[in-house]
């Protein structure tokens, strides 16, 4: 897993939760390198799943909500960092139907090596849905990047999930949009 990935993750925490927590989850967390990483090495996702159990119990928080949540800041980071991805885009669905097509192309060029998940996806009319397949289980960090999208472009929408085995479903319905 890209080194900016935990590195974001580490910024998240810091902001949300200071100082002080960020040390004692990186002490609990007992990584191989002590929580020293760099936004373009790669690293084992166990590290990330073992900062973000350290940081539940720290908090009190649940696992997956921080990893929500990470997700929506991560979609944040993104268009701040790679803003050509942004270009043209006018809305929600456009942008979530390039990101296996356009966006994983391109990560794949700027970080060689990547392993990103798979996403297929569908949509009819106010509705699309996302087929999301990893071998790693980030279905949670998928969904905060999905809710985080749809805020991006100002629309208001609901997200079901349903976990299968092999896969997360995600249905995106729009039920609102920004106005001119």
């Amino acid at each position: 897993m890209k080194g900016i990935v935990f590195t974001e993750l580490l910024e998240l925490i810091e902001e949300k939760f200071g100082f002080d927590t960020s040390d004692a989850v990186l002490a609990k967390a007992q990584t191989s390198n002590g929580g020293a990483y760099t936004a373009v090495g790669a690293y084992d996702h166990k590290e990330l799943l073992s900062i973000v159990s350290a940081l539940s119990e720290e908090t009190g928080v649940s696992a997956p909500i921080l990893v929500k949540t990470f997700g929506e800041h991560l979609f944040t980071r993104f268009s701040q960092l790679y803003p050509q991805f942004f270009e043209g885009v006018d809305d929600a669905f456009a942008f979530l139907s390039r990101v296996e097509s356009v966006i994983h192309v391109e990560v794949r060029k700027l970080y060689p090596g990547s392993e990103l998940p798979s996403f297929e996806h569908r949509q009819e009319g106010d509705q699309l849905e996302m087929v999301y397949r990893s071998e790693r289980p980030f279905a949670d960090l998928a969904e905060g990047l999905i809710a985080a999208c749809c805020r991006h472009y100002e629309e208001e929408s609901s997200i079901e999930r349903e976990d299968h085995e092999d896969r997360t479903v995600f249905r995106v319905i729009r039920v609102g949009t920004r106005t001119p």
